[in-house]
C-alpha cells in the first residue's frame, strides 16, 4: 500500500533527533553496536479492555523499501546549525545514502489481540538503523491499531448487522483516509465509501446517492425515479432530505416500479431524526408494502455506544454507516504507542539489558528480548505471560497449564531485512481479526484479561532498578 501512495524513498519519515543521535552514535564508534527495541502501548483508552494490533505488515513493507535517496541526502546536507554551519558532515550523509535495513522484525499478526505493556513488534538491528526508524514505526502502528480496535468495537455493537466505513470526508488527510479504511476493514467493517481504498486494497465499496441528488430535481419522487432508471440495480434511497416518512413512501412507490421492471428495491437510508422510532416505522411500512428484504441503513454520528443503545431499543437497522467517529478514533486521539530500547551489545560482546525508569511506574519500560506467550484451553483464552526470550520463561504452571503449553505470538516477519514469507492478504488478516475478537469476547467481555510478567523478567527489571541502570549482562 505504501509504495502505491508514496514514493519508495521514505527515509526522511523520521524526527530530526533520530538523525542527530545517529550521527553522534557514529562519531562515538557505535555504528556496529546492535540493539533491541520493542513497540507497545502503556494503557488502553477508558472503557476498552483489548486492542487489535494493526499496521505490522505496513511496517514490514516500509522496512523493505527503507532508504535515503540522493534528494533526501541533499536536503539533509542543506540543514544548518544556528551558527550557519552544516548540521551533518558529508561522510555521515554518504553513510545514510548507503544505509538499508538489515535487521530482524518480529511482530504480532495483524488482527492479534494485544494488551498494555505487550510488544506489538520487536526490532533487533544495528543501533543506528533501529534508532532512525522509530518515528515511522510509531506512525504506522499507532493510528492503525486505534482505528482497527474502534472498528472492532463498533462491529461488536452492531451484532449481526453490517458496518460500512463512510469517513473519507472527515478523515485526517488523504493518507489518513486510506489507512483508516484499511484498518476499519481489518477490524470488522464490511465495506467503505472510499473508492481509492477499494482500488488499492480490494475493500468492497458501497454507496448510492446524497441529499444533493434529491435537491437537484423538482421533487423527491422525481429524484428517486430518475436514480432508479439510471441505477436500477443499486436502488437504495436516502429518504430524509425533506420529510423521512414521505421519503419512505416515495421509495416504496419507486420500489414497486422497479419490481415491475424486473429489479428490486435494495432499501432506504436514514441520516437524521429519532432513528429508533423512524427505523421501526420504516420497517413496518416496507413490510406492509411487500418489501421485507429491503434493508434499513442508518448513519449520522454513529459509534459503538449509539449503536448499542439503538439496538437495545429494538431498532430494526441492518446496516450502519459510520464515518467521523470511526476514522478519527473519537474520543481517543491516539492509543499512545511508544518505542523503547530493551537491550544493546557491542560487536563480539554479550547482550546488556536496558530499562527506562520513571517516578511514574507506568512509564518504566521492560528489559530484555520480550515475547508474549498465550495460553488456550478448549477453544478459550486463558491469559498471557510476558517473558524475556534470552533467559527463557520460568518453568511451572500458568493459568492452570504447564508453561510449554503456551503459544509464542511474536513471529519473524523480516530476517536480515528480507521477508520470511509472502504477506497475507487483507481479507486473511480481517478474518483472523474477527476470529480473535469473538474468541476474546466469548470469555472476557466484562472481565479484565490476565497478563503476567515472568519471574525472571521481574527479577531482571528489579536488578536494573536497584543498580541504578548499571549494565546487566543477559
Amino acid at each position: 500500500m505504501l509504495t502505491q501512495l508514496y514514493r519508495s524513498d521514505l527515509g526522511l519519515l523520521t524526527d530530526l533527533y533520530e538523525l542527530t543521535m545517529s550521527h553522534a552514535y557514529r562519531e562515538q564508534g557505535m555504528e556496529d553496536s546492535e540493539a533491541i527495541f520493542y513497540l507497545y502501548f502503556r494503557s488502553l483508552p477508558p472503557g476498552w479492555n483489548y486492542a487489535l494490533a494493526a499496521g505490522t505488515e505496513l511496517v514490514a513493507e516500509y522496512l523493505e523499501q527503507w532508504h535515503f535517496s540522493a534528494e533526501d541526502v541533499a536536503y539533509l546536507g542543506s540543514l544548518k546549525t544556528q551558527e550557519g554551519h552544516a548540521l551533518f558532515p558529508e561522510h555521515f550523509l554518504n553513510y545514510l545514502q548507503r544505509l538499508r535495513f538489515t535487521g530482524t522484525l518480529e511482530a504480532l499478526p495483524e488482527g492479534e489481540l494485544v494488551f498494555p505493556n505487550q510488544p506489538i513488534l520487536r526490532i533487533q538491528a544495528p543501533l543506528i538503523q533501529a534508532q532512525i526508524i522509530e518515528s515511522a514505526l510509531l506512525n504506522l502502528i499507532n493510528f492503525s491499531t486505534l482505528i482497527a480496535t474502534k472498528a472492532a468495537r463498533i462491529a461488536d455493537a452492531a451484532g449481526d448487522g453490517s458496518v460500512l466505513e463512510f469517513g473519507l470526508r472527515r478523515a485526517q488527510g488523504i493518507d489518513g483516509s486510506i489507512t483508516a479504511s484499511r484498518a476499519a476493514y481489518l477490524g470488522g467493517c464490511t465495506g467503505t465509501s472510499n473508492v481509492l481504498a477499494g482500488r488499492l486494497l480490494g475493500i468492497p465499496v458501497k454507496g448510492t446517492h446524497a441529499h444533493s441528488w434529491v435537491m437537484s430535481f423538482d421533487s423527491e419522487l422525481e429524484a428517486f425515479e430518475r436514480y432508479a432508471r439510471a441505477m436500477p440495480d443499486n436502488a437504495l434511497f436516502l429518504v430524509d432530505t425533506y420529510d423521512s416518512i414521505r421519503g419512505i413512501e416515495h421509495a416504496i412507490l419507486i420500489g414497486q416500479e422497479l419490481r415491475n421492471r424486473g429489479h428490486k428495491l435494495l432499501g432506504i437510508r436514514l441520516d437524521s431524526g429519532e432513528l429508533a422510532q423512524l427505523s421501526k416505522t420504516a420497517r413496518r411500512m416496507l413490510d406492509e408494502a411487500g418489501f421485507p428484504d429491503a434493508v434499513i441503513v442508518a448513519s449520522n454520528q454513529l459509534d459503538e455506544e449509539v449503536i448499542a443503545k439503538l439496538r437495545a431499543q429494538g431498532a430494526p437497522i441492518a446496516v450502519w454507516g459510520v464515518g467521523t467517529q470511526l476514522v478519527t478514533g473519537q474520543p481517543q486521539a491516539a492509543i499512545g504507542c511508544v518505542y523503547k530500547m530493551s537491550a544493546i551489545r557491542k560487536p563480539g560482546e554479550a547482550w546488556q539489558a536496558r530499562i527506562k525508569l520513571s517516578e511514574e511506574e507506568a512509564k518504566s519500560s521492560l528489559p530484555g528480548q520480550l515475547q508474549i506467550r498465550r495460553f488456550y484451553q478448549n477453544g478459550q483464552l486463558l491469559g498471557d505471560l510476558v517473558y524475556d526470550q534470552m533467559q527463557g520463561y520460568t518453568p511451572g504452571k500458568y493459568f492452570g497449564l504447564p508453561a510449554e503449553a503456551g503459544k509464542d505470538l511474536l513471529r519473524p516477519v523480516l530476517v536480515n531485512g528480507q521477508r520470511t514469507s509472502p504477506p497475507p492478504s487483507l481479507n486473511e488478516m480481517r478474518h483472523y481479526a474477527i476470529q480473535q475478537r469473538k474468541l476474546f469476547l466469548s470469555s472476557w467481555r466484562k472481565k479484565a484479561y490476565p497478563v503476567q510478567q515472568d519471574a525472571k523478567l521481574i527479577q531482571l527489571k528489579n536488578k536494573l532498578k536497584n543498580n541504578h541502570q548499571k549494565a546487566v549482562v543477559l
